[in-house]
């Protein structure tokens, strides 16, 4: 059987591992001591009590206690912090608001959980070049409040934007509802500093458009902590459209509202956000919002238009036109500001409403190309009935970002262990369908082994060579997002002896 993610990730299953030789030389308490005697009067917690809440992110299912948690407040307590763990040799782990949910900030056992919530203001807005300079503590909705007077905004809206910080964005490359019109993490930052492993602090990227060398930030955005800790971040703010309008169309088939997001967007026009939600999904979110989704629809389909109040009326237009002809048999347009807050809060719920139909729930995240949405969709319906598990689908339909939610019960035996298999099972189908294993969410412990399935050895091998050149020591986040290439051959030979391949692409290793 293969091992869990947790598993996976205590016997060392990802990137490259902390060499360890010193650390392992030092006792506890003489790493603790030399921990605190470098950053006096920083917080450094190592009971068990105050270690409990940074067991585990977003991603519940998998817990572990660190050795110890820091939570500096300044780029240079963080350095002093960075110099003990590089010269004891002893694992980092980055962490922002722990909202994550690939366990990319699962603590290591015998390691430094190093916490950034205190780093959390907003150190200068500037309205003329439309830039705010932040703290990686801060929120992305505190951005955009804070711009809101300037008549402006922080583009990237995860539906936890009210929790989830810019630190946690850049290592994720999230996105949110309306990435598909304003783009991801990587398109809205435009500088970084960071703090390598032996505590340099760098800076990628520029305020300006455009930066010399090679692009390091892109390199950097999505990363995962394996790279480096992020210290500040000037982020881009966009103009707030003077209008936005939300149509909400109801389908009596999945596929029919599957197949209608790629006949929408070629008509010509890209919409500012469009989602979709299933059955599961709609009941779930109108329980608990009550924002007028029809019951009875087999899907949703949420589509946003913005801009000039004249350009919002032309594509109004034709998006309802393309509904009607893809079969919606219910639309639904806001009429007022409220109305489409509210009706985007039923979306932005999904998620914590998903707790009101089973007492657990695994949030999986793949994507894949438009077309391929109706066979998506159509598939996990069938593993769902094989698993026996219930998937409620809720997701950003307009750039293929899929969001399965699969509900299960942890109190059950081998429930979870069966929710993990569905959710890998679902990975490798976005991989099979041309898509990838990951949207916004990342890799972390979650999907190691899909990692060996979306990649050849050799393309593995570059990872580690990049990792190896920002941190040699191999300190940060390890275990992490990139496997260890014995292990995909691991993986491999196991599908071969079973017969059991995926598809026929992991026979790479």
């Amino acid at each position: 059987m293969t091992p869990s993610p947790l598993a996976s990730f205590l016997r060392g299953g990802g990137a490259q591992e902390a060499h360890g030789a010193a650390s392992r030389s030092c006792s506890p308490q003489e790493i603790l001591r030399r921990l605190r005697s470098a950053i006096p009067g920083c917080p450094v917690l190592s009971e068990p009590e105050e270690l409990r809440p940074y067991e585990c992110d977003g991603l519940t299912a998998y817990r572990e206690t660190p050795l110890a948690v820091a939570i500096p407040e300044s780029i240079a307590q963080v350095q002093e912090i960075l110099r003990v763990c590089c010269a004891l040799r002893l694992p980092v782990i980055p962490r922002g608001a722990g909202t994550g949910l690939s366990g990319g900030a699962l603590p290591r056992s015998g390691g430094l959980l190093l916490s950034m919530a205190r780093f959390r203001k907003i150190l200068a807005l500037d309205p003329l070049n439309r830039t705010a300079r932040v703290e990686p503590g801060v929120t992305n909705r505190a951005i955009s409040e804070a711009a809101a007077p300037h008549g402006l905004f922080y583009a990237p809206d995860p539906s936890s934007e009210v929790a989830c910080t810019i630190g946690g964005n850049i290592a994720e490359n999230a996105g949110g509802l309306h990435c598909l019109k304003y783009g991801l993490t990587v398109h809205n930052v435009l500088a970084v500093k960071i703090l390598t492993p032996e505590a340099e602090l760098l800076t990628l990227g520029a305020e300006a458009l455009d930066s010399a060398g090679f692009d390091l930030l892109a390199l950097f955005v999505g990363s995962e902590g394996l790279l480096g800790v992020v210290v500040e971040a000037t982020v881009r703010l966009l103009p707030r459209p003077p209008l936005a309008r939300l149509i909400v169309a109801a389908f009596a088939s999945v596929d029919s509202a599957a197949a209608a997001v790629g006949k929408l967007i070629g008509r010509g026009f890209v919409p500012a956000a469009l989602e979709m939600m299933d059955n599961l999904a709609i009941r779930a979110a109108e329980e608990f919002v009550h924002a007028g989704y029809p019951m009875d629809a087999a899907a949703l389909l949420l589509c946003e238009c913005d801009g000039p109040p004249e350009e919002v009326d032309e594509q109004i237009a034709l998006a309802e036109e393309q509904l009607r002809e893809s079969g919606a048999y219910f639309l639904r347009l806001s009429c007022s500001e409220e109305e489409r807050l509210l009706l985007w809060k039923g979306r932005k719920s999904a998620f914590p409403a998903a707790g009101r139909m089973a007492p657990d729930y695994y949030c999986m995240d793949g994507t894949i190309p438009r077309r391929a949405l109706p066979e998506a969709l159509r598939r996990i319906a069938r593993l769902s009935a094989e698993y026996g598990l219930p998937v409620a689908n809720v997701f950003h339909a307009g750039d293929g970002n899929l969001h399965p939610l699969i509900l299960y019960d942890a109190s059950r035996p081998d429930e979870l262990k069966r929710a993990e298999s569905l959710g890998g099972r679902i990975s490798e189908l976005c991989v099979e369908l041309g898509g990838v294993i990951t949207g916004e969410h990342g890799v972390g412990v979650e999907k190691l082994d899909q990692m060996c399935i979306q990649f050849r050895a050799a393309e593995l091998a570059q990872f580690h060579r990049i990792k190896d050149a920002f941190d040699p020591e191999g300190i940060l986040n390890p275990g992490k997002a990139v496997p260890l290439l014995h292990r995909c051959a691991e993986l491999g030979a196991m599908h071969v002896h079973r017969g059991t391949l995926p598809f026929p692409g992991i026979e790479r290793f």
